[in-house]
């Protein structure tokens, strides 16, 4: 049995400095990779920002620690929070085997990678210089601090692309990459093959509102496709935010009002039922990483419509778990729909790969193999 320590400041993403506040974490990606910890028969501890702490009590399975961050002018607590105590609690609990930190470009990265590089893990998703003033900060980063400071650091990407980046500027990178994982036993049950599956005449979005997810395209797509004869087709749209009125009018103008379901925010009891009876998760974002609403779409069974733009486009592709196309269309959800019982099969094949217990297990594997770097 391991004893493992998660720092993982950022549970959620928020889009603007006003983080908002939740009622639970349950449904975090970060929540969920801890309890594959512990189903794997390990010790685990979180350590996150205080600013991200639910607005009711919880009560977890595991230890959670949340820290108070400072300078926030500075250290902005959305992206790149600083947790002064972190550093001295380190320092006086030294009884983790195995410390994993999130991101690269991050000051509890370092303090971990410093103090302890033969036992930290650093899980690094980010492809690309954040854009934080100009993006000067995180070339500083990467160009002087990662490449000296932390050259010791044992890296851990969860994504190709994520993995070509960061390669740049540290040369202990693993090869293999760990996305997020999802705990299985809590998704509605797939089957085992595509004949046990039944699907409806529906395609899914779960996102927030919001322009960057470019949800309009979305209904755009499937307004044609409903004009090519397909009248009994429904798109279920689930989340909320600031868009949701022009996206009404967008349904509302390509006379699709009736087919196109705005769902609001709904718990994964809800959302994940719809999911598993669609014919695909329809993704337009132009800018993301890794989706966490993608990862648990393939888990039961569901392909996925998407851009190149998430990092998980990369495994999708190679793997034939849905469609991988820049400004796709009714072509496309035709494609997905007349092919749905091979890329089903796909997804159920692969889903297995994408348990947060697998996850864990893969972390403690690469923890024995990825080398450590002598000073130098």
């Amino acid at each position: 049995m391991k004893n493992v320590l998660i720092i993982n400041p950022i549970i959620y993403t928020a889009e603007t400095n006003e983080i908002p506040k939740v009622k639970s974490i349950k449904d975090t990606m970060i929540y969920t990779l801890c309890k594959g910890f512990l189903k794997a028969g390990h010790q685990v501890t979180l350590i996150a920002a205080e600013d991200y702490k639910p607005c009711e009590q919880e009560e977890y399975p595991f230890p959670v620690i949340w820290m108070h961050t400072v300078c926030h002018r500075v250290f902005r607590p959305r992206c790149f929070p600083y947790m002064p105590k972190l550093h001295g609690f380190l320092k006086k609990h030294k009884e983790y085997d195995l410390i994993i930190t999130s991101e690269m470009f991050a000051t509890w990265s370092y303090a971990a990678v410093r103090m302890y590089p033969e036992k930290t893990l650093v899980w690094h998703e980010l492809a690309a210089h954040n854009h934080m003033l100009h993006r000067f900060p995180s070339r500083i980063w990467y160009n002087v601090i990662a490449r000296f400071l932390m050259r010791k650091a044992r890296v851990i990407a969860r994504s190709q692309a994520a993995r070509s980046f960061i390669s740049q500027f540290v040369r202990n990178v693993a090869e293999e990459t760990i996305d997020h994982g999802v705990e299985l036993e809590k998704l509605p049950q797939a089957g085992t093959t595509a004949e046990d599956i039944s699907k409806q005449k529906q395609f899914v979005v779960v996102s927030q509102l919001i322009e960057r997810k470019q949800i309009n395209k979305t209904i755009e797509a499937f307004a044609d496709f409903v004009e090519r004869g397909n009248e009994d087709y429904t798109l279920f749209v689930i989340g909320q935010g600031e868009e949701e009125a022009l996206l009404r009018q967008v349904a509302v103008d390509r006379n699709v009002k009736d087919k196109v379901q705005f769902c609001g925010q709904m718990t994964h009891e809800r959302l994940l039922p719809i999911v598993a009876e669609s014919q695909a998760l329809l993704v337009y974002t132009r800018k993301d990483n890794n989706m966490v609403s993608v990862v648990e779409s393939i888990a039961v069974g569901t392909p996925v419509v998407t851009t190149p733009v998430p990092y998980n486009a990369e495994y999708i592709r190679r793997e034939c778990l849905g469609i991988v196309q820049d400004q796709w269309g009714a072509d496309v959800l035709s494609q997905i729909c007349a092919e749905n019982e091979r890329y089903v099969q796909n997804c159920l094949q692969y889903r297995h790969q994408l348990s947060n217990v697998f996850c864990a297990e893969r972390f403690l594997h690469l923890a024995e193999t990825l080398g450590s770097m002598d000073a130098g």
